[in-house]
């Protein structure tokens, strides 16, 4: 729910807001997971799990994201001077945007080695994710963002104490529920038979905004995943974090099922309408609830309100959005916990 550009490669990103109405319901795809890993057969090394509404970290402690988005596929040559200036924020967490060659440039193997491992350096938990589907509603789109993770798993095998597979951003652009559900769970049990078993993140339907989806069919998600690690995201500008009520309804309509849900982006304000940050900072602290802002720098085409810094180097946060997100009341500095296993 965002446009960003790149002026230094030409790229431009124009995400309008969806207002189409449910289609006619799909019939839920049954999935043979008869190969899948399930839990008891997974050996790979501790790494982050679900637990109910919880996620815990490799040491089986409670770990709640509070972190900061950041568009590498537009901007690849900011990356180690963003992520030098989100660390520096107190931020235990980063959400890469990634492409798998859709839409924009794609990103290999190396790279994604590489940005999990700067995170961890920095001790920030990496949340990647692939762009190239937001808006849309094809399955086709999904299953090739499926193909491309399982051609790229030996970047987060290994690295499941401290990277997140949310698997595509906003894919659904329409609020259907059903075809959310349907592909869903038909792409997860495909990333656990070929052997990814880091915690995957889910995005709801209508360009991240239509929490109702969770609520509708989160259920039945969660259960497609032989390893039952699998958490959702809502992302909250001006429908879905309007106001009050409609952020805590959104929520728990997903931790009343005792699914484990976060903020995956959320800015001030949005074409779409204001957006009250201050109650879901509030909301999400009262009630241990990850939040990831989006997004650090390179919001443009009549969005550059959403740039969280005016400089790469955090050197100076935009007035009206960094500055509260970072130091304001229940913001990244007084709410963020560095994941224990950095303590270690």
């Amino acid at each position: 729910m965002k446009r960003i550009f790149s002026a230094a490669i030409g790229i431009f990103l124009a995400v309008s807001l969806a207002a189409c109405g449910n289609t006619e319901n799909a019939e839920t795809e049954v999935t043979d997971v008869s190969e899948a890993v399930t839990a008891e057969e997974s050996s790979s090394a501790a790494g982050f799990k679900v637990d109910g509404t919880k996620l815990l970290d490799a040491n089986g402690n409670e770990f709640v994201f509070r972190g900061i988005n950041h568009a590498h596929s537009w901007f690849r040559e900011q990356d180690t001077v963003a992520l030098d200036a989100i660390a520096a924020t107190g931020a235990n967490s980063v959400r890469i945007v990634l492409a798998n060659g859709i839409q924009w440039q794609k990103d290999d193997q190396a790279t994604i080695e590489n940005l999990i491992q700067m995170c961890r350096d920095r001790k920030m938990i990496a949340i990647v994710e692939v762009h190239d589907g937001t808006g849309d509603d094809s399955a086709e789109t999904l299953e090739k963002i499926t193909d491309y993770w399982i051609e790229m798993k030996d970047a987060l095998i290994g690295n499941e104490d401290c990277a997140i597979l949310n698997i595509a951003n906003e894919w659904v652009g329409t609020w259907d529920s059903e075809k959310w559900r349907d592909g869903y769970v038909a792409a997860i049990p495909r990333l656990r038979e070929a052997g990814i078993e880091n915690t995957i993140m889910v995005d709801s339907a209508g360009w991240g905004q239509y929490g109702k989806s969770i609520q509708d069919h989160g259920k039945e998600v969660f259960d497609s995943d032989p390893l039952q690690n699998t958490m959702f995201s809502v992302h909250m500008y001006g429908t879905a974090g309007k106001n009050e009520k409609t952020i805590s309804s959104n929520l728990e309509g997903a931790t009343s099922q005792g699914l484990c849900v976060c903020v995956g982006e959320f800015g001030y304000n949005h074409s779409d309408g204001d957006v009250d940050e201050g109650y879901i900072m509030k909301y999400c602290n009262d009630n241990n609830i990850g939040y990831l802002g989006w997004s650090w720098k390179g919001n443009g085409g009549g969005v550059e309100y959403l740039d969280i810094a005016n400089e790469w180097d955090g050197s100076v946060l935009s007035a009206d959005w960094g500055e509260n997100l970072i130091n304001g009341t229940n913001g990244i500095r007084e709410t963020s916990k560095i994941c224990s296993i950095f303590e270690q």
